[in-house]
């Protein structure tokens, strides 16, 4: 019996990964490897509501979108380096393909590490589409939508309010998205996702019950349209709105937005008796409230005069007596009437910049400015229809910008606007984020501005508009001196995976009972990997696959002669493993890996005899293919 495991062949499974996370929490649940739902009960106690009739969101067709969620996917991804910038020495990342797919796939990898989130999704309009998922074989739609198997299906599938699952169609398919999409995020880590009127409220129940109902944190109103309303039947709509979730409200400090440059225009006065807390400006310390505090309401003795609000101060009596020892008010007499004002200065006590807080109404920036990007980069605003201005995205990112190497999330990229915001703030701030884009290679229709331009598919779109980005950023920079930046290196490139089919052969054959027909199918299995594989797409599908991130460095390790092996490192996860692809696997090649007990080395199952096998599994963990 030797310790040999081997590689897995398909993304982890969801509900797998989850039944073993709730078996560490419960132990006793488990009778004979199986999880007894009776004991589950027990052990939660009240916590368990087993009343017949209860509050709950369903809709037709929810059983099949878990389902769907549940089934692994068996697809990878392969790199696109002639469509990438700075392949190798870039953190940002944008992935063709479907996200379902794609999320499945980078479950292992980044579970729990996304800092942010932001989705701007199809909102259901009936002129949109809606993924078509098949939770038989999702990976089989997506190749035969993108033209890499038979044209049977349509590309899309548009959903018009006829259908009498019009909602539930748009439900399904966003709910295992957002089901993974929690996983993928920090215990502090925030989810935006823009909507409009149609589904807004089925949006937020949703995310209730996905995120739950205690981690919401704002409906953001976002006005993005000025004038306008001709066309209108009842009421002009101005506005869209951002739902704003948490993974975890308690783990999440103050939303707070960076310094403005514009509001550091009010401070304008200067205080001697404080120097390192900058310039200031004054505000009125009474307050008009309507909720009157009586604590609130007392005189404030200034030179022999009482002074009272009109209603109340803005601070307790304690607070106002401090202000008073430090200078920090100011007294003001318009013909015998004095008024009381405080000093807001630019900086706090410990010398940190004042900023502000994200509010939950945006007056801006306009649907308008987004078209007007798309004109700037392409030379036609028609290339991509109603983008979100990069400048709203920039807002709702800003609330991390004290955050180091933080992973932002589009899964929904579209024309790429968040990769666009991700790099101007990552200007003002180096290092604070990276990105992951992903988009569907959904084709532009024919006789499109898009088409007529040669962007075949939207994940075209938005592939271009990041490299056209990443060049007006650098022409910016030529020749300037970055004195505030200092060393900090700007990560001014991105690198493209694609979703295809396995590198593995897919098991198809009988089962055991047919004796004949299995020993043929295993015959044919002394090969595992397809004929089309190539040893770079191989490699990289064993990273995503055992847990590693797609910034993983792989090097080849030429100065082992008798075999190719290569070493495969995650910088983020500080871990690594060693590969070798070849059929024949050379004991004096792996005498110079010196593997030791903690190493991981991956081979062929073929490559090795019984006695290489038993000895290299004693000296380090051995998986196989």
């Amino acid at each position: 019996m030797t310790n040999k495991q081997p590689v897995n062949k398909e993304a982890a499974a969801i509900s797998a990964e989850q039944t073993e996370r709730l078996k560490e929490l419960f132990p006793q649940i488990v009778t004979e490897g199986k999880i007894d739902f009776d004991k589950l009960r027990e052990a939660l106690g009240d916590e368990v509501d087993s009343r017949p009739e209860r509050y709950s969101f369903s809709w037709a067709g929810k059983r099949d979108a878990i389902r769907l969620l549940q089934t692994p996917s068996r697809a990878t991804l392969v790199p696109a380096k002639k469509e990438s910038i700075n392949f190798d020495e870039t953190n940002n990342i944008f992935i063709e393909g479907d996200n379902l797919e794609v999320l499945k796939l980078l479950y292992k990898s980044y579970f729990g590490r996304v800092k942010m989130i932001y989705i701007d999704p199809p909102y259901n309009t009936g002129n949109d589409f809606v993924y078509p998922d098949n939770f038989a074989d999702p990976l089989d739609t997506y190749l035969k939508l993108t033209g890499q198997k038979t044209a049977e299906g349509n590309l899309l599938t548009s959903n018009p309010e006829t259908s009498g699952r019009y909602h539930s169609a748009w439900l399904s398919m966003m709910y295992p998205r957002l089901f993974i999409a929690r996983q993928l995020l920090r215990e502090d880590g925030l989810i935006f996702v823009s909507i409009d009127d149609i589904e807004l409220h089925n949006l937020r129940m949703l995310m209730n019950e996905i995120f739950g109902e205690e981690n919401f944190l704002a409906q953001i109103t976002w006005k993005n349209v000025y004038g306008g309303g001709s066309k209108s039947k009842h009421v002009v709509n101005q506005s869209e709105y951002v739902l704003l979730f948490a993974r975890n409200r308690e783990a999440v400090g103050v939303l707070e937005l960076p310094p403005d440059p514009e509001a550091r225009k009010r401070y304008t006065e200067k205080d001697d008796k404080h120097p390192t807390r900058g310039l200031y400006f004054t505000q009125p310390l009474a307050t008009t409230s309507m909720d009157f505090r009586q604590n609130l309401r007392f005189p404030i003795m200034w030179k022999g005069n009482e002074i009272w609000p009109e209603k109340q101060w803005q601070w307790s009596k304690e607070r106002v007596e401090k202000a008073l020892a430090n200078d920090e008010l100011v007294f003001k007499n318009d013909n015998g009437k004095w008024s009381v004002r405080y000093k807001q200065y630019l900086h706090d006590e410990d010398g940190t910049e004042r900023s502000a807080k994200l509010y939950s109404v945006f007056n801006g920036p306009w649907t308008q400015e987004g078209t007007a990007e798309i004109a700037e980069y392409f030379g036609d605003g028609k290339i991509f229809p109603f983008p979100k201005p990069t400048k709203l995205i920039k807002q709702l990112i800003s609330c991390i910008w004290q955050e180091q190497d933080a992973i932002v999330l589009d899964f929904f990229a579209g024309s790429c606007p968040t990769a666009q915001a991700v790099y101007e703030l990552s200007r003002e701030n180096p290092g604070s984020c990276r990105f992951i884009m992903v988009q569907l290679p959904e084709s532009t229709p024919e006789d499109s501005p898009a088409r007529k331009a040669g962007y075949k598919t939207i994940a075209d779109i938005g592939k271009e508009r990041v490299r056209r980005v990443i060049a007006k950023l650098k022409k910016d920079k030529d020749g300037k001196l970055d004195l505030k930046n200092g060393d900090k290196a700007e990560d001014l490139g991105f690198k493209v995976f694609k979703l295809a089919e396995s590198n593995y052969k897919p098991w198809t054959g009988p089962e055991k009972k047919d004796s004949d027909a299995y020993a043929e199918q295993m015959a044919a299995f002394t090969d595992p990997f397809v004929p089309s594989w190539k040893p770079e797409n191989v490699i990289w599908e064993v990273t995503i696959k055992e847990g590693y991130g797609l910034n993983s460095e792989i090097i080849h390790m030429t100065g082992i002669k008798e075999n190719s092996v290569y070493h495969v490192t995650d910088p983020d996860k500080g871990q690594s493993f060693r590969i070798c692809l070849d059929e024949v696997l050379k004991p004096v090649a792996l005498r110079a890996l010196a593997l030791g007990k903690n190493d991981l080395f991956i081979c062929r199952d073929k490559a090795m005899t019984d006695e290489l096998v038993a000895n290299l599994a004693l000296q380090c963990r051995l998986k196989t293919i």
